[in-house]
């Protein structure tokens, strides 16, 4: 049998590398003897979470284009032909099988380079919105792997499969290990539980907001689990004092906190949005209105206009968040309509068929 080759390019934030990494566990699965290599950018956390979960990983000397004039911006040409380089390098010297990008500033250049030797390449796009990187390297990918309907205004039709996003397979069964996750976590089970998650890197309004708000919250006897992210835990930690609030800067078991939560208050992060629709608890999306194309907002709309979430924006929370807030935990009836809509969203057979297109490229 032959002895497959496989480069995934994902990074920048934990929406970019986890399902880069559940796509090269499922190519693992099919291809025990498979080689997989990681490319990312030398400064971004994969460089750290990618070995964590076993794989070697790549760094190119890359980083975006920033909005107003600076020093980065004047050395964004200069990394771009460092990064072709290096990526031609890598790509010459590990001769791939297909090369997979996930997003991140690191897969823009790689998968450049594997389109111009004609190494067949995979896009998986998260967003209901695509970035420019993943809309100029669609003409030349092989395949498109999306997770929203209605791409074909961004993407060449014929190119596009609709899989859905890669997400953590421990998800699946969440409902199941809700004692386990209270006991994990030490929270209290006479209490109802709410789940705050700003994102790998954290999210400053958010936080913000829970700390204005923790009174309130905690007034309505539930407990609050606050991911602050890591930018900010320092500033937020001293929160851990109060009875009923957990601060955490990251969450290593995300099946155990969501089994044991009964609401969330999320971004609306691709990778976010495609593992509440598998977990299905009650969720208010506070997109943030800071990323390329407003693209949270958009894939916040995607649940929330088949009646599967509730969406306040930054601009809105504090006239609305109370109130919204409020009725959310005081009416059953609403919960469970939230729950049982965004459940039927889910794709959780997302990274298997993400694969399937994968063997049907290296194998066609």
């Amino acid at each position: 049998m032959k002895n497959y080759k496989f480069i995934l390019s994902g990074g920048g934030t934990g929406g970019h590398i986890y399902p880069a990494i559940a796509i090269a566990n499922e190519l693992k699965s099919h291809f025990p003897d498979a080689e997989i290599l990681f490319v990312g950018a030398q400064d971004k956390m994969e460089m750290q979470k990618v070995p964590q979960a076993g794989y070697k990983i790549e760094g190119l000397w890359i980083a975006g284009l920033q909005r107003k004039l600076t020093i980065q911006n004047l050395m964004f040409p200069f990394k771009l032909l460092s990064s072709l380089w290096k990526s031609k390098k890598i790509i010459k010297n590990f001769q791939p099988d297909a090369v997979i990008g996930t997003g991140g500033f690191a897969s823009g250049p790689l998968l450049q380079v594997a389109n111009s030797l004609n190494i067949p390449t995979v896009i998986q796009e998260q967003n209901s919105y695509p970035g420019i990187t993943n809309k100029l390297l669609s003409k030349k990918a092989n395949s498109i792997c999306v997770a929203y309907d209605n791409l074909d205004r961004f993407f060449p039709k014929n190119k596009i499969v609709l899989t859905g996003n890669p997400v953590r397979q421990d998800l699946l069964d969440v409902d199941s290990k809700k004692n386990e996750g209270i006991t994990y976590f030490n929270l209290d089970a006479s209490k109802k539980t709410l789940l705050v998650l700003g994102g790998s890197l954290g999210a400053r309004r958010l936080n913000k907001l829970i700390e204005k708000e923790l009174d309130f919250l905690l007034a309505n006897d539930i407990q609050v689990f606050w991911q602050c992210g890591k930018l900010y835990f320092d500033e937020y930690q001293i929160y851990n004092k109060r009875t009923n609030v957990h601060v955490v800067a990251f969450i290593d078991r995300m099946d155990l906190i969501y089994a044991a939560s009964d609401f969330v208050i999320s971004r609306a992060g691709a990778s976010s949005v495609s593992e509440l629709c598998l977990v299905g608890k009650p969720t208010i999306f506070i997109p943030s209105p800071n990323v390329a194309e407003d693209h949270q907002t958009k894939n916040a709309n995607a649940i929330v206009d088949k009646k599967g979430a509730i969406l306040i924006k930054e601009s809105e929370l504090d006239e609305k968040f109370e109130t919204t807030f409020s009725n959310l935990i005081s009416n059953e009836n609403l919960q469970k309509e939230l729950s049982k809509n965004i459940k039927l969203l889910a794709k959780p057979n997302a990274t298997k068929d993400i694969v399937a297109e994968i063997i049907k490229l290296i194998k066609s």
